[in-house]
């Protein structure tokens, strides 16, 4: 593979992090930069840039001595993220729902009307396409660009823990109806309740993940 000469370090950071988040390098997983390099037909210089990037993002980790490691995501983690990405997500649905033009609340129906019927449908992997471009929708309709760089930072570490909430019993429906009560509240204009809603949904998915990790448990002792 044969990468440009322009912005070389990004593009090595953008192809790394794509095998991250597709499972090709795996959490806990050593880099080894010689065969990196040979791989991606670069030296060493635009490796060690690229390492870099990642590891400020939190998607690596370097340890003295001995080179990079892709994160791990821990339930400590995602305990001490959730709360943050839930205030950060309910302040973006306050600013929707002052926003919000009657355009947007006519593309944001047809959103949700879609959600509704992978819902029905139980088409898990659509409905987890559908769920981030409403969440994208409503960051964007918050029109704040702190806001927005702060939930992709955090984002990009989620990515790693490769979580399924929607496999929990029961958590389609009550995701559905989450997503519905926050629409409801953008819709009517209705700041403080479309930020209670949307921390709501965003503290309930880590209870169904927190609920998933203890059967998964409970299976391994059995």
């Amino acid at each position: 593979m044969r990468l440009v000469q322009n912005s070389l370090h990004q593009e090595v950071a953008d192809t790394l992090r794509e095998r991250i988040f597709s499972g090709e390098l795996a959490p806990g997983s050593f880099l080894d930069e010689v065969a990196l390099c040979e791989r991606l037909e670069i030296s060493r210089t635009p490796l060690r840039e690229a390492l870099k990037v990642l590891t400020a993002e939190g998607l690596l980790r370097h340890e003295p001595r001995r080179g990079c490691f892709v994160n791990q995501v821990t339930e400590k983690d995602l305990d001490d993220i959730f709360p943050v990405i839930a205030l950060l997500e309910g302040r973006c649905a306050f600013e929707a729902a002052r926003n919000a033009t009657e355009a947007d609340i006519a593309a944001l129906t047809t959103l949700h009307e879609r959600l509704q019927g992978h819902a029905k449908a139980g088409r898990i992997t659509d409905y987890y396409a559908t769920n981030f471009t409403i969440h994208e929708a409503i960051i964007t309709l918050a029109d704040n660009r702190w806001l927005a760089l702060s939930i992709a930072d955090l984002r990009k570490i989620l990515k790693l823990a490769r979580l399924q909430q929607l496999h929990a019993p029961g958590r389609l429906k009550q995701s559905l109806a989450e997503h519905l009560a926050v629409f409801a509240a953008i819709q009517a204009r209705d700041s403080e309740g479309a930020e209670a809603a949307m921390r709501t949904h965003l503290t309930r998915q880590r209870e169904a993940l927190r609920e998933l990790a203890r059967k998964q448990r409970s299976r391994l002792v059995s």
